[in-house]
């Protein structure tokens, strides 16, 4: 039997998901604020966790952030009023699986709880890229480089990511703009090169190789 942990300050919203969740066989703990939501997920009892973003005490965010950074994998839903375009990437970026927008139909929370469930249990998610003494930790968005831990910006998080993730393999500059940067990039600039260059001041020379007229790659 899954255990879900609802996190949701309105009572009437988190009473009315709860009894849903229990008449289809879920077991159900509601956290009416952050700060109770973050110390019941650390349990590790929980299977999934339903979260809203204003809270009292810490807020959604922030509990989902410390939440990654402690290592809990559970597929966390949010479950929120907000829907702007900037609130749902950060969400995602944070570490959400999903993200729900209030008001919504109880079928459609089902399905897409069943389908995390379903995911999770199937196959195991991958956290941590590796290549060598280098590591990218997705969650908490830090990298290793030996025994040192670096602090990355979100484009250098996301070009150190690309590299992890195709090593050995030339990436030229016009694929890594369109990757990092989106489809409104200058073919022209010379982006790509500098961020190189701090990811290489970050991590260490060696990390990022040049391959002349082709690209970059990761050794």
């Amino acid at each position: 039997m899954n255990r879900i942990l609802i996190v949701e300050d309105e009572e009437r919203i988190a009473s009315f998901v709860e009894k849903g969740l229990r008449a289809n066989g879920f077991t159900t703990t509601v956290a009416c604020d952050g700060d109770a939501a973050y110390d019941y997920a650390c349990t590790g009892g929980f299977d999934l966790v339903l979260l809203d973003i204003g809270l009292p005490g810490r807020d959604g965010f922030t509990v989902l952030r410390e939440l990654r950074e402690a290592r809990m994998t559970a597929p966390v839903i949010v479950l929120t009023a907000r829907d702007s375009v900037r609130d749902t990437v950060a969400g995602l970026e944070g570490g959400a699986d999903d993200w729900m927008t209030k008001p919504f139909r109880f079928e459609e929370l089902l399905a897409r709880i069943r389908l995390r469930l379903r995911t999770a249990a199937r196959v195991p998610e991958v956290t941590v890229l590796r290549s060598g003494s280098l590591s990218l930790d997705l969650r908490t968005r830090r990298a290793r480089s030996d025994a040192r831990t670096v602090d990355l910006t979100a484009r250098e998080f996301v070009l150190l990511e690309l590299f992890l993730r195709h090593p050995g393999q030339v990436l030229s500059r016009e694929q890594i703009l369109s990757h990092v940067w989106g489809y409104d990039f200058d073919p022209g600039s010379n982006i790509v090169d500098v961020y190189v260059r701090a990811l290489r001041k970050k991590l260490g020379p060696e990390r990022v190789e040049t391959v002349r007229g082709m690209g970059y790659r990761l050794p």
